[in-house]
């Protein structure tokens, strides 16, 4: 009776303290401290555990409607075997989010599907999880909505939005072409940011190609003078994950015929 009383206290307090993660994991967690199971240090860290848990997909529920992440990639999915150029140290250190805190900037350099978006939005994802607000969009998308917003006479209100997440993702820099008016509006969403909150950028060309992308190469240097200023570099130089994963699906529906290409290329002395 006295300890089903001590759990009913227990759980009118969790509900008082509006700590619905911890309230769920009481009873199974007060059954391991009954059964000799569990420590009272261990008991309270697996209940703090559990609502850090909840909040945290909350918080990433909501970052998921409000930010336009278009998936959930997390730091875990990265495989670091596939990209050794990838520096684990590096990437571990961008996770813990100092960069938000001192407003720098981010920039994943690298081929196609190597892993650059994955890695952009797992640190969207962190940033979600750890309550900043974030906000995703490919260059060709936020420039979209930089043009309709002038169209509308809104552009500053538009800037201003734009302006205020802790972290901004801006993906596939390079992929599609802009116009000159869009790169000048992109610009002005990057000097409004410069400073105050952190950029994370993705893009399949090296910075001496951004003047041609943004058919300006005093604006794109301009630009750069901004992003670079204080800045953490990821070149990744590898593979494609997609190429890799079409590869493994292929031989998956066709074994027989992926052996013959094989037992081919070692009958002719490598690839062709």
């Amino acid at each position: 009776m006295k300890a089903r009383s001590r759990s009913t206290r227990i759980a009118a307090q969790l509900a008082d303290l509006k700590m619905p993660g911890a309230l769920e994991a009481l009873d199974e967690v007060l059954a391991g401290v009954d059964g000799g199971g569990t420590t009272a240090a261990e008991a309270i860290e697996r209940l703090l555990t559990a609502q850090i848990t909840l909040r945290n997909s909350r918080r990433l529920a909501t970052a998921m409607r409000s930010s336009r992440l278009p998936a959930i990639k997390t730091l875990a999915d990265f495989d670091f075997s596939f990209q050794p150029s990838v520096k684990r140290e590096q990437i571990d250190s961008l996770h813990e989010l100092g960069f938000l805190e001192r407003k720098e900037n981010v920039v994943f350099l690298g081929p196609p599907g190597v892993g650059k978006t994955h890695l952009a939005i797992s640190l969207a994802i962190a940033a979600a999880e750890s309550g900043r607000r974030v906000y995703y969009g490919t260059l060709t998308d936020l420039i979209d909505s930089l043009e309709e917003a002038e169209a509308a006479g809104r552009l500053n209100h538009r800037l201003k939005t734009l302006t205020h997440p802790a972290l901004l993702v801006v993906d596939e820099i390079g992929y599609l072409p802009v116009t000159r008016s869009g790169a000048i509006l992109f610009f002005q969403l990057v000097n409004r940011r410069y400073e105050h909150a952190s950029t994370v950028l993705t893009s399949n060309k090296g910075f001496e190609q951004w003047g041609e992308i943004l058919h300006d190469e005093v604006m794109a240097a301009a630009l750069l003078d901004r992003l670079l200023h204080r800045c953490h570099m990821v070149n990744i130089r590898g593979n494609s994950y997609r190429m890799r994963r079409h590869l493994e699906l292929s031989k998956a529906i066709h074994p027989t015929a992926s052996r013959a290409v094989s037992a081919e290329r070692s009958e002719h002395g490598g690839t062709r």
